[in-house]
């Protein structure tokens, strides 16, 4: 036999031993099946990432194009679509739930984070998750750390460390007016009169907010209080 046979017989040796392998797999045409954990993660993976995307769209569509981020003219145009008033205590605690470094800023990340799990995907979404949002920043485990948070949140400069009396008094109001309204009260109220002071610090912040708890708005306490505010003994 010529090697050029031999080589033409080893063809269709290993021709014919390729088609048997291939018939001989029946997994080559039947479906995959897939359990029903499966199905429900992938379907839950896809709705999680069309989520996603609505929500990196809702972004974009109140972000500045230069910065890429959400700017205080965007977020006053987000509280306007949501017929709400920028400066309503619930603003203040999105950017909480979103933990928002910068004043007046969002950050997709921080955007993301925030819009994810109140579940909004949308402005009607986002309005309707305030009074719900409200209630979880209003439960004590939560609230302290709201109450410290919106006075760092008000720290614009780099390195600041206190807040000048003014802010603060507005700030007081707007966190703690509804709560505690006869503390703050006659607390704003000293606050504007006395010439000792004209910045407030972390410490003195909470040391108000544990005052309020602690006289349960025994108004003869509160006097003596304001007499001498034992959280603004020490100079500044």
């Amino acid at each position: 036999m010529t090697t050029t046979s031999k080589k033409l017989r080893l063809v269709l040796f290993m021709m014919r031993r390729s088609a048997s392998k291939k018939t001989g797999q029946p997994n080559s045409t039947n479906p995959i099946n897939y359990s029903p954990s499966d199905l429900f993660r992938t379907a839950s993976s896809k709705a999680s990432s069309k989520e996603m995307e609505r929500i990196d769209n809702l972004f974009y569509s109140y972000a500045n194009r230069s910065s890429g981020m959400i700017v205080p003219e965007g977020i006053e145009t987000l509280c306007s679509d949501m017929e709400v008033d920028h400066t309503d205590v619930r603003i203040l605690m999105l950017a909480w739930k979103m933990k928002a470094e910068k004043q007046g800023y969002f950050t997709l990340e921080e955007w993301r984070r925030g819009l994810k799990a109140l579940r909004a995907d949308t402005v009607s979404k986002l309005r309707k998750a305030l009074p719900e949002l409200e209630k979880e920043v209003r439960r004590p485990s939560n609230f302290v750390d709201f109450y410290s948070y919106s006075f760092r949140y008000c720290l614009t400069e780099e390195k600041q460390k206190s807040i000048d009396i003014e802010s603060i008094c507005q700030l007081l109001d707007l966190v703690l007016g509804s709560q505690f309204h006869a503390q703050v009260d006659y607390f704003v109220e000293y606050l504007k009169i006395q010439s000792d002071y004209k910045v407030i610090n972390m410490d003195q912040w909470m040391g108000f907010f544990r005052f309020c708890n602690e006289v349960h708005q025994s108004l003869s306490l509160l006097w003596n209080f304001l007499l001498w505010p034992p959280s603004l003994d020490t100079p500044l």
